[in-house]
């Protein structure tokens, strides 16, 4: 259940976002003490290609996702408690490759995605959390390789189109100035 604004906003708008692209699970339960991913996000096969409308939101929902929005800066805690969500994934993961008797691919692992409206240099350097401009734009900074995890720093976002719904779950002036680029937006 929902008890924040923020989070149900989140949740109903990044389901809106994405349910195009492919199969959206709000609040899914982990096997593990009960926790859930507050959006996990699996491509539709069939799709093909994702189209470049999303931007860089776009760029993650090409492959599975853990998606978790905050309103405020998330703790270290916080995002400990992320990193187990996922973990949890990977190891249903590997228990039902074992199950059916069938091999799994590292690459086919779900990425998690710390949706930040801002963060601290401690947060991002406590876990090794770098930039990948030459892949990535600037606000979004990768774990080590095998935490297969990201937070995106909302508030360090470039304003661009590419960036746009991503600034929209942001705070304050960033999110304010996103909400004027979308005014000269028509929706369908």
């Amino acid at each position: 259940m929902t008890r924040q604004p923020h989070d149900r906003f989140a949740k109903n708008y990044l389901e809106e976002l994405l349910s195009p692209l492919g199969t959206v699970e709000i609040s899914k339960e982990v096997a593990d003490a009960t926790r859930q991913i507050d959006i996990f996000f699996s491509p539709n096969p069939n799709l093909g290609e994702i189209s470049d409308e999303l931007g860089i939101l776009g760029r993650i929902a090409s492959s599975s996702a853990l998606l978790e929005p905050y309103r405020n800066p998330p703790t270290r805690s916080e995002t400990r408690d992320c990193i187990l969500k996922l973990f949890t994934v990977f190891a249903g993961t590997r228990r039902q490759a074992r199950r059916e008797n069938t091999t799994w691919n590292e690459e086919d692992l779900p990425r998690l995605w710390i949706l930040a409206p801002s963060t601290t240099v401690a947060l991002l350097e406590s876990f090794g959390a770098r930039l990948e401009v030459e892949r990535w734009c600037e606000g979004i900074y990768f774990f080590p390789v095998a935490y297969r995890t990201a937070i995106v720093a909302i508030d360090r976002l470039p304003v661009l189109p590419e960036t746009l719904w991503l600034r929209l779950l942001g705070r304050g002036a960033t999110q304010i100035q996103a909400v004027r680029e979308l005014q000269p937006f028509s929706f369908r």
